[in-house]
């Protein structure tokens, strides 16, 4: 273990600023236990924030909606890049919402694949996103970490530059001079949030509006009709409506077998589950269970997926509850909470739609309080693990990743972790609220 001083020294100025001043683990658990037991609040463990694609335009408006919004810890879960987390921090330690820091990752397992397996992505067989939930060290990673993170940001900056050459020929085959660039793509991206071009990880979604960009300042509206029919090989939903022409770019011209398609190149199970221990944080799986299409073979049953999970010694899951129905999104969290794992809850806001950061289940209806005391309970283990891996001490997973423990144990465990965790948030606003920030 590592002593205050030393911790402040190597802490970097993010965690710094979120921890400095909330006292020691046994000094938290003393203040805990003379509280009364707290009703649960408001969380939302993942939203992705700019620069990635993203529903808000900047980093503050997502914090600020979510202060608005009773949201009173959030978490952000971006991919392979976290030098924003800077302005992340600030603007919850500005508002007094409690920030958590994550990833998210995808991966590939061969054996998965070969058996037809499908995981929380239903269209490609061993394809999973795993994210990591309670980071500690992502501004100043370990040399594997670095490298890894390297590696993967490489990979998919070729794809998109591969992507960005076939669909530049393929439109100008279909009589569009478009002439989209990776760099001017990036430099756009940054110069709208305000970050570095380099820290700008391009996803499918920002060429999708890049092409769509080029093509109405090329096309006039009168003639977007036969163009995009030409181009999509589809009659286009909109011929007006960015992004119903982005979607439909993506979906005809950049998935499998189209024109613009390149094949993603993956990292296993294992190195995603590393590279998250690297970074500090526990691994979560994030559960599909989308009733608008077929449930895949991994998500089946919630006995199905709890024992897939334990097998993976994961015991940490993450639900987008606007995606099930409450009956079927209760079922599955129950079960999975009952089996000893630790449950959080988000909305993601990966697209433009700009919804409520409150999370609901499908058609709007609202969370269960005891569905909200299960989400509440998951972040503050998240929390109460960040918090502790600061410090150089075991989280909720030792810095390995592992290992499993057995279920009475592990209920203890998350008990356990609930309550520092609880203890460290609350703490964290009793200071916001002394510097002058308002809880209401």
């Amino acid at each position: 273990m590592i002593g205050q001083g030393d911790l402040m020294a190597k802490s970097d100025e993010i965690m710094e600023g979120v921890f400095a001043g909330l006292g020691s683990p046994s000094e938290l658990r003393a203040w805990q236990a003379q509280r009364h037991p707290a009703v649960a609040v408001e969380t939302n463990s993942h939203i992705h924030i700019p620069p990635n694609f993203s529903a808000f335009k900047s980093v503050e408006q997502a914090v600020a909606l979510a202060k608005e919004q009773g949201i009173r810890v959030l978490g952000s879960s971006n991919y392979y890049e976290f030098s924003v987390y800077r302005q992340f921090a600030g603007h919850c330690a500005e508002r007094g919402v409690f920030p958590l820091f994550g990833l998210e990752v995808i991966m590939f397992d061969e054996g998965l694949a070969r058996g037809g397996v499908r995981l929380n992505d239903t269209k490609n067989p061993g394809k999973m996103y795993l994210c990591g939930k309670g980071l500690s060290r992502f501004l100043e990673p370990t040399i594997e970490a670095a490298r890894k993170l390297g590696e993967i940001k490489a990979k998919d900056e070729g794809r998109a530059r591969e992507m960005i050459r076939r669909l530049n020929e393929y439109f100008k085959e279909h009589g569009v001079a478009v002439e989209v660039a990776y760099e001017d793509v990036a430099k756009a991206v940054a110069a709208r949030y305000g970050v570095a071009p380099e820290t700008v990880c391009l996803q499918e979604r920002h060429l999708a509006e890049a092409y769509q960009r080029e093509l109405f300042s090329l096309v006039p509206p009168g003639e977007r009709q036969d163009g995009l029919t030409g181009l999509l090989g589809a009659v286009p939903r909109s011929v007006d409506h960015p992004v119903m022409v982005q979607e439909d770019i993506r979906t005809h011209l950049m998935k499998t077998g189209r024109p613009g398609y390149v094949e993603e190149e993956f990292i296993t199970f294992e190195a995603a589950r590393r590279l998250i221990a690297e970074l500090g944080g526990v691994a979560c799986y994030p559960v599909l269970i989308d009733e608008t299409i077929p449930l895949s073979e991994f998500e089946a049953s919630p006995e199905g997926l709890a024992a897939e999970l334990r097998a993976m010694d994961i015991y940490l899951a993450e639900f987008i509850p606007g995606r099930s129905a409450l009956d079927v999104l209760t079922r599955y969290v129950e079960h999975l909470r009952g089996c000893g794992m630790a449950v959080t809850c988000g909305t993601e806001h990966n697209t433009t739609k700009l919804g409520p950061l409150a999370p609901f289940c499908a058609g709007g209806v609202p969370l269960t309080e005891e569905l909200k005391g299960y989400f509440w309970e998951g972040a503050c283990v998240v929390a109460a693990h960040q918090y502790l891996r600061l410090r150089g001490e075991n989280g909720y997973v030792d810095p390995e990743g592992g290992p499993a423990l057995r279920q009475g144990e592990r209920e203890e465990r998350i008990r356990e972790f609930a309550s520092l965790g609880e203890a460290v948030i609350r703490e964290y606003w009793e200071r916001c609220e002394e510097e002058g920030v308002s809880k209401r």
